[in-house]
């Protein structure tokens, strides 16, 4: 499965629009967002069709995976959107990673977690955010809603910090040394951040 897929899902009260371009996407951010109900419009529609009031447009099925058969589910699917809500226990074992790397879906997961066993990109980390008050809207009634970077990862070249801290010595320092050079430190654990004295010196 390749491409970019539109995804649009509304009903009377809410619309969401969605475009979704690699084989993981994660969407994060506060609570009463939209992601938990966007997930139920889907699993509505997948259940009930047009009879839920629930409307989803979209070149590809889409699906919501939950713990019940999981595996046995996610086998059996093909070229599918799969949508999975962070109740899902699942997402973040072994068997699921191993699962994902070899399917041919694309996989939209809300988790506020890190999801260090997925091979996702800080690219495709998205939040939801409310755009009913925009003009390109406010002649409807609904609540829109669309995906947003959280990460915008040009500002990162455009940033020039005195010093960089990070928790850690490996893949997170390495990975700041290569965007910053040689301003980069690191703390040596996650408790000794606010001993350091770069923060010390602030």
């Amino acid at each position: 499965m390749l491409g970019r897929y539109e995804i649009e899902v509304y009903n009377k009260r809410v619309h969401y629009f969605l475009t979704i371009k690699r084989n993981i996407t994660i969407l994060q951010g506060h609570s009463a967002t939209g992601k938990t109900e966007l997930i139920r419009l889907i699993s509505d529609y997948e259940q009930n069709g047009v009879s839920s009031g629930v409307t989803v447009k979209c070149a590809a099925a889409c699906t919501v995976l939950t713990n019940v058969d999981w595996e046995n589910r996610l086998s059996r699917l093909s070229k599918y959107i799969v949508f999975i809500d962070e109740a899902a226990s699942f997402i973040s074992s072994k068997s699921f990673a191993e699962s994902v790397r070899g399917a041919d879906n694309y996989f939209v997961i809300v988790s506020r977690d890190d999801l260090e066993q997925l091979p996702y990109s800080v690219d495709e980390i998205y939040g939801l955010r409310n755009v009913s008050n925009s003009s390109k809207y406010k002649a409807f009634k609904q609540v829109y809603n669309e995906m947003y970077h959280l990460y915008n990862l040009e500002m990162l070249h455009e940033i020039q910090p005195a010093v960089v801290l990070t928790e850690d010595s490996n893949a997170g320092f390495e990975c700041f040394c290569m965007i910053y050079g040689g301003i980069c430190q690191s703390a040596v654990g996650k408790s000794n951040v606010y001993k350091h004295k770069a923060c010390k010196n602030q």
